[in-house]
Formats: C-alpha cells, structure tokens, sequence
C-alpha cells in the first residue's frame, strides 16, 4: 500500500491545486504524510487490513478482527511462491486453517481474496475498510489547499504509528484538531444511504465543543449525514486522544454492511456525502 500510494502520489500531484510536501521514509516507518499549504487540520487514514498470518503446521491466527467462515478465499505470498488457499473453521473447537496443495511458510501473512463489485448504487469489496478512507483522502488532495493528509499503519490491530505521527504534525506545524477517514457500520441506527456518519462516540468520546462545531458545518452546507452513538470499537483516535499533545478529533465515515468480511458493501451516496463533507470541513474549520 505504501509503494502503491508513493507512486500514485507521484503521477498525480502534478495536476492537484496545490503541491504538497511529501514526508515519508525510515523515520516514518511505513507510513505517509502529504503536507498542503499553511494546515489548520489533519486528515487520518490507515492503510493497513485485517487477515490471519500462518501459524504452525495449517493453524492460522487473526490479524485484526476478521470475520471467519469456512471457504473463504484466502491469497498470500511466500518463498516458494503465490497462494490461493481457502479459509477453515473446526466447528466445535472454532480454530482457524487452511487448506493449500503445499504448506505455507509459518509468518506468511494472508488476506482475503479480492472480488470487487460495482452496481449503480453501491461498491462491493474486501477491505473498503479502510480503502474507502483512503480514496477519499486522494480525493481530498486535489483541491485541497492548507491541511496534512496523512496515511496511517496498524489501526487494525491495536495501533502503534498516530502517536508518533502526531507528535511530529503537532510539534513541526502546530495542528491539533483531526479528522478520521474510516469506514463505520450500518447497526440499527445508521442506515445505508442516509448519509456519511459524524461518530458522536465510541469507546472514547471526542471533545463536545469540537464535534458541535462539525455538525453545525455539515448542518450549514446541507451535506446528508448521520449521527453514531456507540459505546465500542475504535480507530486512529484512540492514539490522539491517550497521546501527550492536546488533540481535538471526530470520526467520519461512510457506513458499511458485513463488516470485516470479502463482501464489505456500502452505498454510493454515503461515499459522495462523505468526501463533500470533508472538503466542506478542511476549508471551514
């Protein structure tokens, strides 16, 4: 994703309304940071997805929270070549394996097999979440003209790069107010098609005044949205907001359906409204 992004940004930032400052490299790990004109905000998007790495013998075990059922197709890549294996689960003792002509290296990481489908009205895929995030971010940077995009790693399994991204935008430009770029779900309150979501909470809840000021945006430029309460789960925030420096934050994002599976379906609308609103936000706030 981090070869894929670097080159893309290099093909195209000629024709974006401003050049950005591109900061990646060692110190940064696998991450990315695109810096545009004078940033009052910064835009965070991970990159990274949810899997199973190889085991033991055929034992394989969760990256993330992928959601698990027999058949599932699964590709990788290992010393003595590509895989296309397919996902077990032992019905009683619920163990996860595989089933391949050959054994995969123990380490192989592997990720669900890509089917991407398009209707009229929705995209369907694995890992929309987060690719969704991080197209809309792409979009972002053609017009953008003061703000930091920046291309996260790890948010799926427990995180580790937002604090030391955040020290850095925070100590070298002074922005301390955020955006998460992420995909949420479609629950009981949240229906495909109603609009991008504004997270009101999670497991953390941002900061009042902040979000008030978010909705008052979206609410001023008629942009469809919805509102999340919810009292789980998390994203990249959860590293601004348990980091040293004052960081205010909201998640916005398009709700999807089957979560963490290959079949992640989420509304065309729902991604319309929800790169309108973040070019409304990084011109605003």
């Amino acid at each position: 994703m981090t070869e894929f992004l670097l080159n893309y940004i290099a093909q195209q930032q000629s024709s974006w309304r401003v050049q950005p400052q591109v900061l990646a490299g060692e110190e940064f790990q696998d991450c990315i940071i695109l810096v545009f004109g004078k940033p009052r905000t910064a835009v965070f998007a991970h990159m990274d997805s949810i899997g199973f790495t190889v085991r033991y013998g055929q034992e394989l075990v969760r990256i993330g929270g992928p959601r698990a059922e027999t058949g599932y197709k699964l590709v990788g890549h290992d010393a003595q070549g590509d895989i296309a294996c397919t996902l077990t689960v032992d019905k009683q003792t619920g163990e996860l394996g595989y089933e391949f002509t050959r054994p995969i290296a123990r380490g192989t990481e592997l990720t669900f097999q890509c089917d991407f489908r398009e209707t009229e009205t929705t995209v369907q895929s694995c890992y929309l979440d987060n690719r969704l995030g991080v197209w809309n971010a792409l979009r972002l940077a053609e017009t953008l003209e003061d703000g930091i995009l920046v291309f996260s790693c790890w948010e799926e399994h427990g995180g580790g790069s937002v604090a030391y991204l955040a020290k850095y935008i925070y100590e070298n430009y002074g922005v301390r107010q955020a955006l998460i770029s992420d995909i949420t779900w479609v629950t009981e309150g949240v229906h495909p098609g109603q609009g991008v979501v504004i997270s009101l909470r999670d497991s953390l809840i941002p900061r009042r005044s902040y979000v008030e000021r978010i909705r008052r945006i979206a609410e001023q430029a008629g942009i469809a949205h919805q509102l999340e309460v919810e009292g789980s789960g998390g994203s990249d925030a959860k590293e601004l907001q348990h980091g040293a420096q004052p960081w205010d934050w909201c998640f916005i994002g398009a709700p999807e359906d089957h979560v963490h599976s290959p079949d992640e379906l989420v509304d065309k609308r729902d991604i319309s409204s929800m790169v309108a609103l973040y070019q409304e936000l990084l011109r605003e706030l």
